[in-house]
């Protein structure tokens, strides 16, 4: 097949994934973004963003079609979509591709401006304007990406400079989307020539014989670092990592005072960089040392603090970083090493710096293959009174979906494999993990974003530990799914004019707290459809969830709000009477229990557990109170601990035992508070 053939199966094949994202809805704003959405994915799987949102706003002279602020206000990604979703790799002018950075630069000018202050408060493009706004202080880069489906040539776009923020332009047309998706790896490689930064870097060099890697000791002058970040940006930086920052922590500031009052102390107080790479150039002494010249797939694995600390002070404080020098030590994977194996336990190993709960976020997990296994050979009930029966593709890795369907030779074959695999069937590891943590009554987490509820949800996993999916499990991971989905469309009918995914989060977390998790899955999975009352409350609940979501107390950030436990905690409380027809259609706590808790891995007990749970369950509620407001009084707790203290005492009032994970913390904070002196 040409690359003119590919570029066409490929532009069809993104058609029909935002047709199927948009339920084939002729309204042309939900395709639009959809497509949003579905290139978001495609960058986060490309390592090229961390997360993103789709939110339209278009005005005079300006549009925008999605964004993600860094937690720390630092880095912006703005998003703006030309879909022309007609199934062909077509030619996108030269003309409109300006017009669109234009129009998404002036959308950032007036956004910094404050552009938000003439909006109705409670539209979702009235937050991405404000956190734009509350930002500008904090920004040093902002970078522009336009979106689309055909294919176009623009010439290299220079930085420029909003004041003190440095914002750059990015094109994605359909030939580098297809590009990365179909490179075999996991981004594009970052290229690293260090003669080009300034000189090349002595290193020391051992090659451990039969490992696979070998490592090279050096030390970087901090502005060679902060030239590399600034040309790369996050991208610089390995997803794991990445994810994990927390840029505002007491590490991050002690590292910033050494910077600002101490720099010659850098060396001896950083533990430095530790760094993958592959196709490393050396100039060899023979003496052991060498002169690294270049390297490719440049990855820092850990000091993600140190890197952006450095870049921050030389961009926001005009530090002189040339004046650090920071340890690195960069092992390079060789052809005879296993990089999917290695790199992550190197990324686990050296990140020990800041508490961080690293799992192996691949898709070789055990769970997701086991999951892929069973998605190919569970046949799913007949839907809506068809007769055919189809299966729900799981996706452990993105572009297994198309690779499959590519195996079919003809149109025919093909035709036939998507009824069997319908695109609207098919789920990712980020959707799984979206319908999971709902359910688990986690909706803050999963207002935080796909990536970061993604890697929560595979750190629940792997304190679980050997947790495999059965077939039962699998059905009811549908049913939760069908739960999801069904939910947005719920939601998309009401037209609240944003906040779609977190009015559904809420909505099912809700749902599944007030009924015990006694919602029929197991019919669910026989209908592939959600009942009419079933249908007609989610409606109901996402009203109370909207409400409740766009007014947070303080007049704060919307966005933010909903990623708060607190915000989670004042709608579970929230009294909504369940309609007496959706009583009836739940299962009995015993049936729920057998046909589904028994199969969540999150509430799986070992032996240990089991009497954990036992001990924490015989604490009277009238001690979790006192307990409560003794840490109230005497600020010996933190604020989540009282809270817990607290919702374990009303779970005790009213007969309820707490979950594993409340019990685990509960047990500690007992534990806490009698050796801080309360007597209870």
């Amino acid at each position: 097949m040409t690359e003119s053939e590919e570029l066409a199966q490929f532009a069809r094949d993104l058609q029909q994934d935002v047709f199927a994202r948009a339920d084939a809805a002729e309204d042309g704003a939900l395709r639009a973004s959809a497509f949003t959405e579905l290139m978001i994915e495609y960058l986060v799987d490309a390592s090229e963003i961390d997360d993103g949102t789709a939110c339209d706003f278009e005005g005079r002279g300006m549009r925008c079609s999605g964004w993600y602020l860094s937690e720390d206000g630092d880095r912006l990604d703005l998003f703006l979509s030309l879909p022309r979703l007609d199934g062909e790799a077509g030619t996108v002018p030269k003309a409109d591709v300006d017009a669109a950075f234009r129009r998404l630069s002036t959308f950032l000018s007036r956004s910094l401006e404050g552009q938000h202050r003439s909006m109705e408060a409670a539209l979702d493009r009235y937050d991405m304007c404000r956190s734009i706004h509350d930002a500008r202080n904090d920004l040093s880069h902002v970078r522009l990406f336009v979106l689309t489906d055909g294919v176009a040539t623009i010439d290299r776009i220079e930085n420029e400079m909003i004041g003190r923020i440095e914002v750059s332009s990015h094109l994605w047309d359909l030939r580098r989307l297809m590009r990365a998706r179909s490179s075999g790896v996991d981004r594009e490689p970052i290229e690293v020539d260090f003669g080009r930064l300034g000189k090349p870097v002595r290193c020391i060099v051992a090659t451990p014989p039969d490992a696979g890697y070998r490592c090279l000791m050096t030390m970087l002058p901090g502005d060679i670092l902060v030239e590399m970040y600034r040309q790369h940006g996050p991208r610089l930086l390995e997803r794991n990592v990445r994810s994990f920052l927390q840029l505002k922590g007491k590490v991050n500031q002690g590292i910033r005072k050494t910077i600002m009052e101490e720099p010659e102390m850098f060396l001896a107080f950083n533990n430095g960089l530790s760094v993958t790479a592959s196709g490393v150039k050396l100039m060899d002494h023979g003496d052991g040392t060498a002169d690294l010249l270049s390297a490719s797939d440049f990855q820092i694995v850990n000091g993600g603090q140190t890197t952006g600390s450095i870049f921050r002070a030389w961009r926001k404080d005009s530090a002189d970083p040339a004046r650090l020098q920071v340890p690195v030590k960069i092992t390079e994977i060789l052809s005879d090493g296993d990089i999917d194996d290695i790199a992550p336990r190197i990324s686990q190993s050296a990140n020990n710096q800041n508490k961080v709960n690293m799992a192996d976020f691949s898709s070789n997990h055990a769970f997701h293959r086991r999951m892929e296994e069973l998605s190919r050979s569970i046949w799913a009930p007949p839907a809506g009174g068809l007769q055919r029966q189809t299966r729900w593709f799981y996706e452990r890795a993105r572009g297994q979906y198309h690779d499959a369907l590519a195996q079919n030779r003809t149109d025919a074959e093909r035709r036939k494999w998507e009824l069997i695999h319908p695109r609207n069937q098919l789920v990712t590891k980020t959707d799984l993990a979206k319908y999971e943590h709902s359910w688990s009554q986690l909706p803050h987490i999963v207002s935080r974003g796909g990536q970061k509820c993604y890697l929560d949800f595979m750190d629940v996993l792997e304190q679980r530990g050997n947790f495999e999916p059965d077939e039962r499990w699998f059905e009811r991971a549908v049913a939760r799914a069908i739960l999801f989905r069904q939910s947005e469309k719920i939601v998309s009918r009401q037209k609240f004019g944003g906040y779609r995914a977190n009015i559904v989060t809420y909505s099912i977390a809700w749902l599944s707290h007030h009924t015990e998790r006694r919602i029929n899955l197991g019919g669910i999975w026989a209908t592939q459809e959600l009942t009419p009352a079933l249908t007609g409350f989610v409606e109901t609940l996402s009203h109370h969830a909207h409400d409740h979501i766009t007014s947070p107390p303080g007049g704060q950030n919307v966005t933010e709000w909903a990623k708060k436990l607190a915000c989670w905690e004042g709608f579970r409380d929230l009294a909504i009477e369940i309609p007496a027809v959706l009583k009836a259609e739940l299962v009995t706590r015993d049936g729920a229990r057998t046909a589904d808790g028994a199969h969540v891995f999150e509430e799986q007990v070992s032996a240990a557990e089991g009497e954990q749970l036992a001990r924490v369950s015989a604490v009277p509620s009238q001690t979790w109170f006192d307990l409560a407001a003794w840490a109230k009084d005497t600020q010996s707790l933190l604020p989540w601990q009282r809270s817990l203290s607290f919702s374990l005492g009303r779970a005790a009032g009213n007969g309820k035992p707490p979950t594993r994970k409340q019990a685990v913390h509960g047990e500690k904070i007992l534990t806490e508070a009698r050796s801080l002196g309360f007597k209870g």
